[in-house]
């Protein structure tokens, strides 16, 4: 079984960008734990208060999987680990584990720490066994090992021993600049494991691109541990993402790393972390992005829908994520059917070639229907033979304003038919489109009450050609939300206003028929 060390709370929050209360702390730290990972990094608690408070809360709490770790690094130079702040704080955190950062690289040695080579390997040593001599199961990292390697190949080795000796469970080779390449790593991999008998660990960055592939080269190599964080969050360019590696373990190397199906957990947990460190997901990571298994191109749906691993390297729900079909352009009458399908709508024959015809005439407008998968479930409604629209419009009209001492409203009329019957509604907004949300929302909802629930989730517009100033095609998008569900629309149009009204309407009658 391979350990999975996650520091997505320590190393993830280096990220520019990220800043994690402790409660946000403490709940992606439950949602690893149900995910079964076994270590999970809490921070420094030499560094902060909110780490030291982590550790505190955290102490008190059921851990069913994981390990929490306390991370800090060696004793000062020249004194010794017993009356150490920084092996003060690690202690004082209460974890079962410990994990301590040393140096390897002479470069550090001699430049950052200005000491003697010996006086480095004393620290480590020493500041291992104390912590071991405590009751503490105690991990090695070792920083900048690859470039230590690289510069001084017999030192480098000595740190580690010095690490051994003095009771590290693991020594974990990290590779801190990002820049190793996968067969240099591989080849100082094999030979630590030849000259050192002892469990190995890895811990990369990705400032080369390489931080997955080197952390399988390592575990190909012997490594009996990864290290690596959520959605592969870090300083610079990122640590590995230990989503990748996770799913490449298991699903490619027949390496189990998790609990039996707790790897179908994945997507949720990347989504989870992402939301509570309040970044928008990467729809387009391996394995739990949106688009990870998205599929665009006609021939690509065509293929799949007589076979789904024609364009598919594992089956999604592996990982707790789903096939989805993009319609655009490009889409061959496979796209549609396909989408059809997933809506449970029952488009046939004629049907799908008009649409299929009027998205590629809508497009060439300027229209994108990749992230509007609603106006293309209402162009595909609009086609089955039985389907009656829940309202019609006649007219709409909007004014924008400036008068003394109240400065810029708007003001929009709304004319639409419902069940025969002609309603005439306005309504002031602090837009044009406001305005005309409202105005429609007041002549619908005594016969449609469901309405109310609806809420304009995010509004986008994209100029698409600003060579023509305002003359330009506009693109908006609009999200809806009626409670956890939520669909998107768009419009183009040279009138911004045109473009708007589009998506709107194809946002409230899509919450009135698909969605309802």
């Amino acid at each position: 079984m391979i350990q999975i060390y996650d520091t997505t709370l320590r190393d993830g929050t280096q990220r520019e960008g990220i800043s994690l209360s402790c409660t946000d702390k403490l709940r992606i730290a439950r949602k690893l734990d149900e995910l079964g990972v076994a270590f999970i990094e809490g921070g420094w608690p030499g560094s902060n208060p909110k780490d030291a408070e982590f550790f505190d809360r955290a102490k008190d709490m059921t851990w069913q999987y994981a390990k929490i770790t306390a991370f800090g690094s060696t004793c000062r130079v020249g004194g010794g680990p017993e009356d150490d702040a920084n092996i003060k704080a690690l202690l004082d955190a209460q974890t079962p584990v410990c994990t301590v950062v040393g140096k390897t690289w002479t470069l550090h040695v001699t430049d950052v720490l200005r000491t003697t080579l010996d006086e480095n390997l004393r620290i480590i040593e020493q500041s291992l066994a104390f912590l071991r001599a405590q009751g503490r199961r105690v991990i090695y990292d070792a920083e900048h090992f690859f470039d230590g390697y690289k510069a001084d190949a017999a030192y480098a080795l000595e740190t580690l021993k010095a690490a051994a000796r003095g009771g590290a469970e693991t020594v974990v080779l990290c590779d801190t600049n990002g820049g190793t390449l996968p067969w240099e790593l591989s080849e100082i991999v094999r030979s630590i494991k030849a000259a050192l008998n002892h469990p190995i660990g890895i811990h990369t960055h990705n400032d080369g691109e390489c931080a997955v592939s080197n952390s399988l080269a390592a575990i190909r190599e012997g490594a009996i541990q990864v290290q690596g964080t959520i959605n592969g969050y870090g300083e610079r360019c990122g640590n590995a993402n230990l989503n990748s590696i996770m799913a490449d373990l298991e699903l490619k190397m027949n390496l189990r790393c998790l609990p039996e199906g707790h790897l179908r957990m994945l997507s949720d947990v990347a989504h989870f972390v992402a939301e509570v460190a309040n970044l928008a997901p990467d729809d387009h990571l391996a394995y739990v992005g949106k688009s990870a298994f998205a599929h665009k191109g006609g021939i690509h749906v065509a293929a799949m829908r007589r076979n789904v691993a024609s364009y598919q390297h594992i089956e999604p729900t592996l990982v707790g994520n789903e096939m989805r079909v993009v319609v655009s352009e490009l889409s061959g009458r496979g796209n549609l059917l396909s989408k059809a399908e997933e809506l449970g709508l029952d488009v046939e024959g004629a049907g799908v070639a008009d649409v299929l015809n009027e998205i590629k005439v809508l497009e060439a407008r300027g229209f994108s229907f990749e992230a509007a998968e609603a106006s293309v479930a209402m162009l595909m409604k609009r086609q089955t033979p039985d389907y009656k629209a829940p309202f019609e419009l006649i007219d709409f009209l909007v004014n924008v304003e400036h008068r003394a001492g109240r400065g810029i409203f708007a003001e929009a009329m709304v004319k639409v038919r419902v069940n025969g019957e002609v309603l005439h509604t306005a309504a002031e907004g602090n837009g044009p489109v406001n305005a005309l949300d409202i105005a429609l929302r007041k002549a619908l909802i005594t016969h449609y009450p469901q309405i109310e629930a609806f809420h304009l989730a995010d509004y986008k517009v994209r100029i698409l050609d600003g060579n023509n100033g305002t003359e330009a095609i506009t693109r908006v998008l609009i999200d809806t939300q009626n409670g956890t569900r939520r669909w998107s629309t768009v419009g183009a149009s040279g009138n911004i206003i045109e473009a708007s009204w589009r998506a709107l309407v194809d946002s409230v009658e899509y919450g009135l028929t698909v969605a309802g």
